[in-house]
């Protein structure tokens, strides 16, 4: 199979739904690479997870001397400077641990944690929300607004705003997907909302400087220790980060998995009498139905040997995630669905030091939303299978899901 086809087929939306016969048969060939300008196709689990830790692989887009016109890759159209994940080091380095000592350990190790209780809240008032409902569609009432809920209060966004603030994020969040980039009114429209939104932000971060309070951007905003503090812009872009990346990816994270769930009921069962369980489930759906499938922004900076195959200086690099997750040679059946494994050492959020900077909190916010879910639909069960899906390759995800209830327990 010629990298041309293989490229046309894992971006083709036809193939959205169910992606993974493809994977399998882009495996047989670790390192794909066809046209002098396509991009490099790696696909096996143990060479990804070796370039996410190889210095030599770059994040910075300024690297790529060959396949810069590749459809999945590009700068963020943001307008606001390179967030630190599309940086290297030491630059990447400076600007993560910064935003790191506002979100987690050693600076702030309970603050996700201790959102536990606001999480859980925010969940119930969704699904009590849904009322006497007998069918309903997770992505819009439960899986979408929840994680742009929990961001609003992380950053600290205050609560009269979050509905402006969600009005912004959707045409940003629409953006995404490959169709709406082609579209003139949908880019204009995402344009006006990013300069919305970071005017919003810049004023909140302003007020922020001048009276600190218990959140994110306070944290940012009064930056200290050895790095220093951010600049205003350099504010701004990990915000939007946070709300883009941080967004999307739990919303197909929870999407995937009450999708999984329901097509295998067994689990879903389990869950509703052992919440805690909630804990393995997500770990395998990371591994199973990843949220990001593939990263395209990955470039060499000097010559690499892999299989066999040297990938030269200047070369565009995707790293197919969901390829390696089911790699038969790192784990044992890997198109079964099962929490009991023990081995769950997934690629689902990356590894390196470009490992998903929220992780911990997607974690919690997927554990919270399926162990709720399972808990109080009474005979959920899917209205449509496969569901619609999202156009985008990359964050892949149902653009809708329906599902059918009895009631609300």
């Amino acid at each position: 199979m010629t990298q041309t086809s293989m490229l046309r087929q894992i971006t083709d939306f036809a193939n959205r739904a169910n992606p993974y016969p493809l994977y399998e048969e882009l495996r047989k060939t670790p390192v794909l690479h066809e046209e002098e300008d396509g991009p490099y196709i790696v696909s096996t689990y143990h060479d990804i997870e070796a370039l996410l830790h190889d210095p030599r692989i770059s994040s910075d887009e300024s690297n790529v001397l060959f396949g810069r016109d590749d459809e999945l890759s590009g700068p963020e159209a943001t307008g606001l400077p390179p967030s630190f994940i599309r940086l290297d080091p030491p630059e990447h380095d400076r600007l993560r641990r910064i935003a790191n000592s506002s979100f987690g350990p050693p600076h702030r190790p309970h603050r996700i944690d201790d959102m536990r209780g606001q999480l859980d809240e925010i969940v119930t008032e969704l699904i009590d929300g849904l009322g006497d409902a007998r069918e309903f569609d997770l992505v819009d009432q439960v899986a979408y607004p929840f994680p742009v809920t929990v961001i609003c209060r992380l950053l600290g966004v205050p609560r009269e705003d979050e509905p402006k603030f969600r009005a912004w994020v959707d045409p940003i969040v629409a953006g995404l997907d490959p169709d709406s980039r082609t579209a003139e009114d949908s880019l204009r429209t995402a344009q006006e909302a990013r300069l919305q939104l970071g005017m919003y932000l810049n004023g909140l971060v302003e007020q922020r400087a001048k009276e600190p309070r218990e959140d994110m951007l306070s944290d940012l905003a009064h930056g200290s220790g050895p790095d220093g503090a951010m600049t205003t812009m350099e504010v701004l872009s990990t915000a939007v980060l946070l709300l883009i990346a941080g967004h999307e990816t739990t919303v197909n994270l929870i999407t995937n998995g009450m999708l999984t769930l329901l097509r295998n009921p067994r689990y879903l069962e389990r869950l509703r009498e052992d919440p805690g369980l909630s804990v393995r489930i997500v770990e395998e759906l990371l591994r199973f139905e990843p949220p990001v499938q593939l990263l395209p922004q990955r470039t060499c900076i000097a010559d690499i040997e892999v299989h066999g195959v040297t990938i030269p200086k200047g070369s565009r690099i995707w790293l197919v995630l969901a390829a390696g997750n089911r790699d038969p040679h790192r784990f044992t059946d890997p198109d079964r669905f099962d929490p009991d494994r023990q081995d769950i050492q997934h690629l689902g959020f990356g590894s390196g030091i470009h490992s998903c900077f929220g992780a911990p909190l997607a974690r919690l916010e997927a554990q919270i939303a399926l162990s709720q879910l399972a808990r109080r639909l009474d005979n959920p069960r899917l209205v449509e299978d496969p569901p619609p899906y999202r156009q985008n390759a990359v964050l892949r995800g149902p653009r809708h899901l329906g599902i059918a209830i009895d009631g609300l327990k």
